[in-house]
This record gives structure tokens, C-alpha cells and sequence, in this order.
């Protein structure tokens, strides 16, 4: 099978599994991107972060074979992991944007989802000459495994301490979430830093420009 192409739109930060997953959504140019718009697309990026996956499952992935299976099964349980941690995210962060792609209205409903996808079970591995490993294993395809496990992750991420450094990313225009692993870090990326500087900027120079009728700035 040919490998599938990492959809354009995917936009991967070094950030956990989970929360690279709920940045599958972007704006570019006042539109809303995403880089799961297709099934193709879908299983594309699980091959984005096949190599990650590989390391993070040890070895329990191997992501030559994510395209294997059915994949528009792999993609809507992708899909609907995505809308089920955007909609716990906003809630966890406060997030007073627009929700976005998140066609889960309740946080049960949300929750729900999450424990559905995430069971996998660890296996023992020990091979004669070697050392004893542990690897996960699903009853479904390759595909579905990298699903069940990005669900796993979500629950450390919310269960864990880094729940509490979850962050909404708040320049103009931005959806993404990221985890705030230093004390000085307020944005997803420096691209967004900048962004959100320039608009501190204008509002600051709008404002000495044009004072209000009180002469209260």
C-alpha cells in the first residue's frame, strides 16, 4: 500500500499525542482548516506521528501498517477522539473561543467517547535472548490501536498533573491548545506570539490616535 501523504494542514508542536490531535483544526486566512477533512486525510496524519507513536506505545504501533484496515472506521473513531478532547479542553482551559469542530455538547458525552476509545491492553514480551518488553494490543486494526492509545494518553493528560497546564492559545486567530511547561510561555508558538504582539500594538496605537470622546483611553 502507498504510504498516505501528511495532510497539509496538520500542524504538529511537540505536544502530547492528545493535544497534537485536537490541533488538527486550524485557521489559516480567516478559514477553518482541518487537516482530518478526509478519511485519506485522517489515516495521513496518523502516519505524521507514526514515528511517535512507535516510541510512545513501545514499539506497539508500527506505523508501516496504519493504512491497513478499514480505514474509514479508523478515521471517524480519529474524528470523534478529536471533538471529545476539544470539547473537554475548552472546559478545562476556560476557552472563550468559538468552539470548533466539537459536535459534543455535553461533558459526559465527552467523557464517554474518550473511555470508549482508549481500551487496549498491555502483553508481556520476552523474547529468549532479549528483554522483557511490554506491548499494547487491540482486537482491531493497526489503525485502530493508534486511536485506542492517543485515547489512553488523553486520559493521563486529564487524569495527570498536566491538566492543569493545559492552555487555550489566545492570539488572533489561533484554535490550537497547548501544555505550558514554562512558567514564561503564554502562546502555542513564537509564530503566535508575534501575531498577538503586533495586535497589542495596533490596539495601543488605535487607541492614542483616536481617544474616546471622555479622554479616557
Amino acid at each position: 500500500m502507498r504510504r498516505p501523504e501528511v495532510p497539509a494542514g496538520a500542524t504538529l508542536l511537540g505536544e502530547p499525542l492528545a493535544v497534537e490531535l485536537m490541533n488538527t483544526v486550524r485557521i489559516d486566512r480567516g478559514d477553518v482548516q482541518d487537516a482530518l477533512s478526509d478519511d485519506a486525510a485522517a489515516v495521513g496524519w496518523l502516519y505524521a506521528v507514526g514515528d511517535r507513536l512507535e516510541v510512545e506505545s513501545g514499539g506497539s504501533v508500527d506505523s508501516a501498517e496504519l493504512g491497513g484496515g478499514a480505514t474509514a472506521e479508523v478515521a471517524g473513531r480519529l474524528r470523534g477522539l478529536r471533538a471529545a478532547l476539544r470539547r473537554l479542553a475548552a472546559e478545562t482551559t476556560d476557552d472563550p473561543r468559538a468552539p470548533v469542530t466539537s459536535t459534543i455538547p455535553a461533558r459526559q458525552d465527552a467523557i464517554d467517547t474518550v473511555n470508549a476509545l482508549a481500551p487496549a491492553w498491555p502483553e508481556l514480551l520476552w523474547p529468549a535472548r532479549g528483554e522483557p518488553a511490554r506491548a499494547f494490543r487491540t482486537t482491531g486494526a493497526p489503525g485502530e490501536l493508534a486511536v485506542s492509545l492517543i485515547a489512553h494518553q488523553a486520559v493521563e493528560l486529564f487524569a495527570g498533573a498536566q491538566r492543569n497546564q493545559l492552555r487555550a492559545c489566545l492570539a488572533p486567530g489561533c484554535l490550537l491548545y497547548f501544555v505550558k511547561q514554562h512558567p514564561r510561555r503564554e502562546w502555542c508558538s513564537a509564530v503566535c506570539g508575534n501575531r498577538a504582539r503586533v495586535a497589542r500594538h495596533y490596539q495601543r496605537h488605535h487607541a492614542e490616535n483616536h481617544p474616546s470622546p471622555t479622554g479616557k483611553v
